[in-house]
């Protein structure tokens, strides 16, 4: 994941969440500091603590292959922007996600189906849509869509290819939503950072990036640090979490100093966010950049959220805007010395960004981008 001095060009961007169906929607919704939040009317949750998550306003009747449909959105609007059209022959597609179409299966078990549900491999889909023939789905975790911008910065780097088109997609599935309902309390919010934190919230999210070797540019890809701690199946630990952050200020040649904004993974657990918020406290000590977290509005879209975070990025390095942490009353100790992003600021001077990504066994991924000149 080694960056030339000028780094990569996002040329196009494209995004859908709870909060809107276009990355420009999706970003003006979280600068106004806008919830997702609401009751789940996809599947029955009288059963469980939990009804709330973070669903697309679309989300009935409940059908298979939601998640192939997002996907083919947020790449054809990424794929626009960036002047390539709907043909990407000879582009390589690079997928991230954490559960692919899960709720698919779970759809085709309910219907008496054996042998699985058909067309779980997104490959067959985007080869329909967009000619494109090189289909790869990385699967790690929650950090699965920025390992894949990792990878698509190599293929440009040992010049298999020009172009990169990079994607992360996720669904709420009723299997994950009963596996989290076990561990937490009943809950109707997401809370990044914040002493009344009880634990995540799913949401439903797509987004995707047109990357080049060069060329015009929303924003640049300066590098990404990646790090694989496996210190325990769920605890995160932030001694690889700083090993990930060191690891991509070095590929980007920056230093903590010149990093103005962090867009955190932020998923409102007592774990995640202690450590997160430690080793933060441990790489930017007193440089102290602006800190929000988007999973607050959005939920957390899993193997997606990495990506959704990084289309936020681009956008605030284009505008200055950066969104809230909305309602965070009072931070956790570990964060008290960090700089969080309570109400929505405009910064009159974003010119580098970080986007943290962290899974299950200690996959971390870190992104620096900047401003396009």
């Amino acid at each position: 994941m080694n960056q030339n001095e000028m780094g990569r060009a996002i040329a196009g961007v494209g995004a859908v969440a709870a909060i809107g169906d276009t990355a420009a929607t999706v970003f003006d919704a979280l600068c106004a500091g806008q919830s997702g939040v609401a009751e789940l009317r996809r599947f029955d949750t009288r059963e469980y603590r939990t009804q709330h998550g973070y669903p697309m306003a679309n989300q009935a009747p409940d059908r298979p292959a939601y998640a192939t449909r997002w996907l083919i959105e947020t790449i054809a609007e990424a794929a626009a922007q960036a002047g390539l059209g709907d043909d990407l022959t000879g582009i390589p597609v690079i997928v991230g996600t954490g559960l692919r179409e899960l709720r698919s299966v779970e759809l085709a078990w309910q219907a008496g189906h054996e042998g699985g549900a058909p067309d779980l491999d997104f490959g067959p889909a985007l080869r329909e849509r967009f000619g494109c023939a090189e289909v790869h789905t990385v699967a790690n975790a929650c950090a699965a869509s920025l390992h894949a911008l990792g990878m698509a910065d190599d293929l440009l780097t040992l010049g298999r290819a020009d172009t990169v088109v990079v994607a992360g997609v996720d669904t709420i599935a009723v299997s994950m939503f009963a596996a989290l309902d076990v561990v937490q309390p009943r809950m109707t919010a997401l809370r990044p950072f914040d002493a009344r934190h009880k634990g995540v919230l799913m949401g439903d999210g797509a987004a995707a990036i047109v990357l080049r070797r060069d060329g015009p540019a929303l924003a640049r890809l300066r590098g990404v640090g990646i790090s694989c701690d496996a210190g325990h199946v769920t605890a995160p630990d932030p001694v690889g979490i700083v090993a990930a952050m060191h690891d991509a200020h070095r590929r980007a040649g920056v230093r903590p100093t010149d990093v103005d904004l962090v867009l955190a993974h932020g998923t409102g657990t007592a774990l995640n966010d202690a450590a997160e918020a430690t080793a933060l406290t441990d790489v930017f000590g007193a440089a102290r950049p602006l800190v929000t977290a988007i999973k607050a509005m959005t939920g957390h879209t899993s193997g997606s959220s990495g990506m959704l975070s990084l289309v936020a990025a681009v956008a605030s390095l284009r505008t200055g805007r950066v969104p809230p942490i909305p309602d965070l009353v009072t931070p956790i100790h570990e964060a008290r010395t960090l700089r969080l992003a309570t109400e929505p600021t405009e910064l009159a001077v974003l010119g580098v960004a970080q986007v943290n990504s962290f899974g299950f066994g200690g996959v971390n991924a870190v992104a620096i981008v900047e401003g396009a000149s």
